[in-house]
């Protein structure tokens, strides 16, 4: 249980730092950061599944043509969600994109109801009340959705539906997502070598060096957090999965100097009641179960 809580902060700190990566690639362009975040999280997870020999599950993969569609589909949303961080983050919109993966709990919730038939507990309708009270506030004070935010939460949360009835493992599940993805990006990857002075390889060793660090930071937080999910309940893993996105939050204001309103704080306060009464809840029920 104690490891399992470490490996889970590890993972979820190191996701919160996320935007300070980014911050030393603004210079290349959001779709070349993407496709560099596909291939040498590619190389690297094909080397880890090499030096273990898990490659049982990949063969058998001929015969379940369903399964592969299903992983086709989660890959597409986790390319979409990878882009779209990518873009807010280099745009100047940290915030918005902490306030995406604060309501991915309650995305959860909506998802479960409408998709899986699954009835909510009356606080976690209360939750859902407050939270969209807060996207309705934001939206009449921006004069727009948050867009960013909305795309982020649905599509992680439409991300970890399909995960959640997968057959496949957390380390074969992401190796077989960036599999379907490798050949695109690789492709891209090709296309685009050296075209300009923000592309790979760029003259600046720096840059070459952060964007191949693409791999590691994005498999050893994924990695980390399956090792985490396994051993603690959760309960606790839902009340860990805060950590992220506050540390972005906290970025945002205090290294990116985003503009931060209080009419935008009233908005995000209502988020944050949201997820207070939906934690509590959940941790509630837990203990009532383990009673």
């Amino acid at each position: 249980m104690r490891s399992g809580i470490v490996y889970a902060v590890l993972a979820y700190v190191l996701w919160g730092l996320l935007p300070l990566w980014f911050l030393q690639i603004r210079h290349v362009a959001s779709t070349e950061v993407l496709v560099h975040r596909i291939a040498w999280s590619f190389l690297l997870l094909m080397a880890v599944l090499a030096v273990q020999r898990r490659w049982a599950w990949l063969p058998a993969l001929r015969a379940r043509p369903r399964v592969v569609g299903a992983f086709a589909a989660s890959a597409l949303l986790l390319a979409g969600n990878w882009l779209t961080y990518i873009w807010a983050v280099q745009n100047g919109h940290v915030i918005d994109a902490s306030l995406g993966y604060f309501i991915t709990p309650l995305v959860n919730v909506l998802l479960g109801t409408t998709v899986l038939h699954e009835r909510p507990r009356q606080a976690q309708w209360v939750a859902l009340g407050f939270a969209a009270v807060g996207v309705v506030w934001l939206t009449v004070q921006a004069g727009q959705l948050p867009w960013i935010a909305l795309v982020l939460g649905l599509s992680f949360g439409a991300y970890g539906l399909l995960r959640k009835v997968a057959v496949l493992g957390a380390l074969e599940g992401l190796a077989l997502e960036t599999l379907l993805l490798a050949a695109p990006a690789l492709v891209a990857l090709a296309l685009w070598w050296g075209r300009g002075p923000a592309s790979f390889p760029t003259p600046d060793l720096a840059t070459n060096l952060w964007l191949i660090a693409a791999g590691p930071l994005t498999t050893i937080p994924l990695l980390l957090f399956a090792a985490g999910a396994r051993r603690v309940s959760m309960t606790t893993l839902g009340l860990l999965q805060y950590i992220g996105p506050s540390i972005g939050f906290a970025l945002g204001i205090w290294v990116f100097e985003e503009p931060f309103s209080p009419a935008r704080l009233a908005g995000f306060g209502f988020i944050w009641a949201a997820l207070l009464v939906y934690s509590l809840d959940g941790w509630r029920v837990a203990r009532r179960s383990s009673a």
